[in-house]
């Protein structure tokens, strides 16, 4: 069972840990430099460890974008020893339901590589679609 967990003094260790392939460290920052933006975002970034039981498998960290008024899946990955298995699709599906059970969310962005066709095809999966625009290079979705 995929859950949604907060990052705490008791799990930060395992989720600076977290790595994509090296072929995917252009896709997303690390988790380190995420941690230390939710550190300095923290009336509205909301970071949370993706768990698969009780072990750690991913990151991701969601925020409100003030200058749209829109909410944002800012950062997400998969660790590499547990992608294809499912837990991406999960955890994203989860991340929306936090966005608009917690927050009201009506709209959700996201963005991504212009390479990362996997990163494209799960979103769209989850009902993302292209907006057309492209924010410091990355694709935007929204949902």
């Amino acid at each position: 069972m995929v859950k949604l967990k907060a990052i705490t003094e008791e799990n930060y260790e395992d989720c600076l840990a977290l790595k994509v392939s090296d072929n995917q460290s252009n896709f997303v920052a690390s988790n380190a430099y995420s941690l230390a933006q939710a550190w300095v975002f923290y009336n509205t970034a909301y970071p949370f460890a993706i768990y698969a039981g009780d072990v750690m498998v991913g990151f991701v960290m969601m925020s409100y974008f003030k200058p749209k008024g829109v909410y944002d899946i800012w950062r997400f990955m998969i660790d590499k020893r547990f992608q294809g298995k499912g837990y991406g699709k999960a955890a994203l599906a989860l991340a929306i339901k936090y966005l608009k059970e917690e927050h009201n969310a009506g709209e959700i962005s996201l963005s991504f590589e212009p390479n990362n066709s996997i990163a494209e095809k799960l979103y769209a999966s989850a009902g993302f679609q292209r907006t057309g625009e492209v924010d410091d290079g990355e694709i935007v979705m929204c949902l």
